[in-house]
Formats: structure tokens, sequence, C-alpha cells
């Protein structure tokens, strides 16, 4: 999975090699407006026309399609440009004008635009993440919108019945019963500051034992439905939670960066545009939470539901086209 999945690892190698080891971030949005007078106003206002580009990754061309869909709604003429690739191949296309809108991940994409940290790094915090992104987005005539309570970043997760019986619902509930449990996750993960060394530096978890798995794979899933780990290393998004009703513990001390998804806008486009545009986008963000996103991945990836369907569904569910 991932946009791509390689790039959590890229990023968490260039901020701490951390790749190994969320929940839902606190959303952006400076409040959702409603689209039914724009909607209303769409065939008389001229509206530039906008290209809207993805990564090769499932839940990007959803992301996408929400995009592209809003905007069709109220007037503008959209391109879809999505399966471009990676973010090495989107990022110089947005940067160039290939593509105007796509839908990035707060920490992942300061870290690949500032490697060096130098501008700024990425934080647990996802306005502070924002922030520093949009300083190493301005000379590159980028803005990002508001971002969304949906990320997709490194979580934990225990099946139903663990968390029912031992009452579990955010990570600080590990702590007084880590010694009874068995952590699942990639090899690596016990040297890992967001993963099994993070969890016993912030929240003074000591697990049982721990046994080495992949990162948010097949095998941490398997081995959480066969009971051979208690604790699970999944992303954030991961469509097997909805799937297989795990439960994503809350990262209630904020161990994990801000992974928060943002929509990533030309300012060429922004500057053509009356404000529209960035109130539609900003109204998805804050409509999007972490288990809304999750049951579209599961509808797309799981249940092989057409992306374009699934957008419009949850558009119309949240009032935001016709």
């Amino acid at each position: 999975m991932k946009r791509g999945r390689t790039l959590i690892a890229a990023l968490v190698a260039v901020a701490v090699m951390a790749s190994a080891c969320g929940s839902t971030g606190s959303g952006g949005s400076t409040g959702g407006t409603s689209t039914a007078s724009a909607t209303a106003t769409a065939t008389a206002v001229a509206r530039p026309d906008v290209i809207v580009g993805s990564t090769n990754f499932y839940e990007q061309i959803t992301l996408g399609e929400l995009y592209s869909q809003i905007l069709e709604a109220n007037g503008y003429k959209v391109t879809r440009k999505f399966n471009l690739g990676n973010r090495e191949l989107v990022e110089p296309a947005i940067e160039s004008g290939q593509i105007d809108v796509d839908a990035e991940y707060l920490a992942t994409l300061l870290a690949f635009v500032d490697k060096d940290g130098k501008i700024a790094k990425p934080t647990t915090d996802p306005k502070a993440t924002q922030i520093g992104l949009q300083k190493a987005l301005d000379p590159k005539g980028l803005t990002v919108l508001d971002y969304a309570a949906a990320t997709d970043q490194n979580g934990f997760v225990v099946t139903q019945a663990t968390a029912s019986s031992k009452n579990l619902k955010k990570l600080s509930d590990l702590a007084p019963i880590g010694n009874t449990l068995v952590l699942g996750g990639p090899p690596e993960c016990p040297q890992r500051p967001f993963c099994q060394l993070g969890l016993k530096d912030t929240y003074g978890i000591t697990f049982k034992d721990f046994k080495p798995l992949d990162t948010g794979g097949p095998l941490t899933i398997a081995a959480l439905d066969g009971k051979q780990i208690d604790v699970g290393l999944l992303f954030t998004s991961d469509p097997s939670i909805v799937a297989k009703s795990f439960v994503l513990l809350d990262d209630d001390k904020h161990l994990q960066l801000a992974d928060n998804i943002a929509p990533v806008v030309r300012n060429a486009l922004l500057s053509k545009d009356d404000g529209t545009l960035a109130r539609l986008l900003d109204s998805i963000s804050a409509k999007l939470t972490q288990a809304e996103l999750n049951d579209m991945n599961k509808q797309v990836a799981v249940d092989k539901a057409d992306s374009k369907v699934v957008a419009a569904a949850w558009l119309k569910k949240q009032q935001l086209i016709k």
C-alpha cells in the first residue's frame, strides 16, 4: 500500500531511520464551507481549468476523485492525471505545472522537499508541520490547504476481542499491561524511535515479547488474526482495520510524525480563482476523518469498488455535492 509505502520508510530513514512504527490527528480545517451557494452560482462564474494528479496508489486515486468531483460539481473543468508513479515523479509534476492539485501527507512531503531540514522539520503536531511545510513550499509556488483529521502514518492496532477484554482505546492504556502482551512489527522495530523504542520512551510500555514480522503487511495482519501477537504495527489508513474490525489505538501522547492528508495547489491556479477552489477542497478536509478514509480504502482495496463510485457516494453522504 501507500503513496508509496517506501516513502514512509524514506521519511523515517531521513527523519530518524524510523519507519517502523497513529491515530487520527486533529483537523486543520478552519471550518467546512457549504458548497450549496457555490453550486448554485457555478455556471455564472468563469472557473479556471484544473489538472488533478495522484501517485499510483488506490488511496491517492480516491482522494483525487474526491477533489475532482467536488470541483466538477461546481463548474470547474477537471482533467485527471492519476497513477503518475511515486512522489519522485509527482512532486516535480506539480512544481512544473503538469498538474495543479494533488493530495499530500504533511510530514512525508516536508521531509521530501526539505531533506536537510534547513527550513523546517516534521513534528508530531499537524499544525506546526503544516506551517513548516508551507515555508518549504513557498519558493516552489505551492500552497498546502487545510489538513484533514485523517492520516496515513504508522499506528498500532489490536483485535476487537483484545480491545474489549482489556478496555483498550489508546496507546497509554497499554502501559499497565504491556508486560503481558506481545508486540509484532518489522525486525528493526525494537531500535526505532517511532516503534517499540518510542513506545517505551513516550508511553512507558514494556512488552512481554517482540515478534519480528513485516512493516504493516500481511504477516502482521495474519499474526493478529492468529493471536500470535497482541499488538501490531499497521498504517493508520490500512483497509484491514475496517475489514478485520481491528481497533486502531489513539496515539494520545503524539509519538508519530503528523502525516495528515491535505491538498497541495499551485499558486498560479489559486491566483486565477476567486477563492472557491480552496474553499471546496477545504470542505473535504473538514469532513475526512480516519474512519471515513479507512472505510473508503476498504471499499476500493478489499471490496474492489470503483474509486469514482466510492468518492461520489462519500461526497453525497457528506452533502458536499448533490
